[in-house]
């Protein structure tokens, strides 16, 4: 059987515009000779749609949209992800065929929809309904009646949705027994380092224990935080891995069963992987909220310097503007590692003179205004002065604070937490540093090299308010990836004092972190998603 991989990245609640990707996928698939033509969870609809399901007249445009899919699948096998009525025993109040069904009083279901020849073959449900880190699947969808296989051109196909690949006796065990040849799981699995490696592992010890070939087609593309990663494959009865898409690439992908061999998995370094990622984030979160300029502070450090690198990549440099903000303590230095970094990347550099402004704040206020206060007072005059720039451009601005600094407090809000978007927050400084490293040809080697600072005060330097980095992330990964609590921290081998110095600033600092701007997600714990604390509570471990 010849298969098309339609590995898309769809625009989520653009149903029309999601619709004619969809609809030229399939001619496409058809014109080079497929049998079948698969395509991700909730392509149709885009993923995740979250409360876009509820709203008046989203339901009635999907089924219109499947109807056209039907229409379309003359000649050809089209598997497709969309939102569906749930087989409860409610009739759908419509004249026809009711495919999704009408918003009111019907559940709705995480559907595959399964059509050759203008008609619907059947549509499977997901079955197992979960709501985790990335996704609350459980407030909007009801768990389908239970597993299937259909036959198809000679054999017998079982189609199950994300999460039902992974269940413990779940629907790909139950679709085996009753005769599957080849199980398709349609997911929107979003990329974080590391997983993917666990899911083509899972995916061969489930081909292997029932005997099936396995074909999971995933979604690509950045959504607010989340960016899909793609890398559809295809594993063999014997658990071998005989196909394998490009990750964070779109593509029509057109495999033959029958002649495919093991090939070996994409070898990817993980600061390779998470770069890519970011790369995408940034530029379809720009592009799909319909802004074509970005804005970044830029202080001639590393931070800022990666996420001017990464704007550039996703976005071409005559989209970025980079704006250089001195003060009276700003060093000559950070001025020449600004001009250095801008003229690598080949981006417009603005230089403003904060002094003036921030003395004009001092006079202003009653009392004067000294220590912690009056750093942080340049930070929110850079702020405001971003946001004006950014309103008269008609620009997004790029945060540009990396998790390290965020999990302790050691940023300023409404100063460095300016921005819509947040690139580098779920990357540690470690991290950072290892991410300019690969991207040694775009950032000038002095500002990887120099001490990173804040200058906020004469002479200031990162390490004398914080740990070592090496020695903080090595504390912060355990503590936010891994919950692990102050015992487990000291029984590791951390110093106690520096343990109970992070613990303290960590738990402070919850309600700036609650503030972010959304942090496109790379690890299993992000700030802002993935992870929910209250604000206010009084636990202390």
């Amino acid at each position: 059987m010849r298969i098309g991989i339609a590995q898309i990245n769809p625009l989520v609640g653009a149903i029309d515009q999601n619709l004619k990707l969809v609809l030229s996928h399939i001619e496409r698939a058809r014109c080079a000779g497929s049998d079948l033509v698969i395509f991700p969870e909730l392509s149709l609809v885009g993923s995740p749609p979250q409360d876009l399901l509820w709203r008046g007249g989203f339901v009635e445009q999907v089924q219109r949209a499947l109807e056209d899919i039907a229409s379309s699948s003359t000649g050809i096998g089209v598997i497709v992800g969309a939102i569906s009525c749930c087989a409860t025993g409610r009739p759908a109040k419509r004249n026809g065929p009711c495919l999704v069904g009408d918003k009111e009083g019907l559940d709705l279901g995480n559907s595959a929809f399964f059509f050759s020849d203008g008609a619907l073959i059947g549509k499977e449900s997901q079955l197992i309904v979960s709501s985790h880190d990335t996704c609350s699947h459980g407030r909007y969808f009801t768990s389908g009646p239970g597993a299937h296989v259909f036959d198809f051109r000679g054999i017998r196909l079982g189609i199950n949705v994300c999460a039902d690949l992974w269940a413990n006796d779940g629907p790909m065990d139950v679709q085996a027994s009753l005769g599957a040849q080849v199980v398709i799981n349609i997911c929107a699995s979003p990329f974080v380092d590391g997983l993917q490696i666990d899911r083509r592992e899972l995916a061969a010890k489930s081909a292997k224990e029932n005997g099936v070939a396995l074909i999971c087609v995933n979604l690509v593309g950045g959504q607010d935080g989340l960016v899909y990663e793609g890398g559809s494959f295809v594993t063999g009865q014997e658990g071998d891995l005989l196909f394998e898409a490009p990750y964070f690439s779109e593509g029509l992908f057109v495999v033959d069963l029958e002649k495919l061999t093991p090939v070996r998995q994409q070898t990817r370094h993980s600061i390779d992987l998470i770069h890519r990622a970011l790369v995408l984030g940034i530029h379809d979160y720009v592009q799909k909220n319909g802004f074509k300029q970005v804005i970044i502070g830029i202080s001639g450090g590393l931070d800022s310097a990666v996420v001017a690198a990464l704007a550039t990549e996703a976005l071409g440099e005559a989209a970025i503007t980079g704006v250089f903000l001195p003060s009276g303590i700003t060093s000559e230095i950070s001025r020449k590692d600004a001009r250095a970094l801008a003229r690598t990347l080949g981006i417009k550099l603005m230089e403003i003179e904060i002094t003036k402004a921030v003395s004009a704040f001092h006079r202003v206020l009653t009392h004067p205004v000294t220590g912690l206060s009056a750093e942080n007072l340049q930070a929110r005059t850079r702020g405001t002065l971003l946001m004006t720039l950014a309103n008269q451009q008609n620009a997004l601005i790029l945060a540009t604070g990396n998790k390290s600094e965020i999990a302790v407090g050691y940023n300023t809000l409404y100063g460095d937490t300016v921005g819509a978007l947040a690139p580098i927050a779920d990357l540690y400084k470690t991290q950072v540093y290892d991410l300019a490293k690969e991207m040694r040809e775009r950032i000038p080697e002095r500002i990887v090299n120099k001490p990173p600072s804040a200058e906020l005060r004469p002479g200031q330097r990162d390490q004398d308010d914080l740990p070592p980095y090496p020695l903080l992330d090595a504390i912060l990964h355990e503590l936010i990836e891994n919950n692990a609590s102050h015992n487990d921290l000291v029984a590791q081998g951390f110093p106690e004092a520096v343990v109970n110095d992070i613990l303290c600033r960590y738990y402070q600092s919850e309600y700036k972190r609650n503030q972010l701007p959304p942090v496109i997600k790379v690890s299993k714990k992000t700030f802002g998603i993935g992870r929910r604390m209250p604000i206010t509570h009084a636990y202390r471990d």
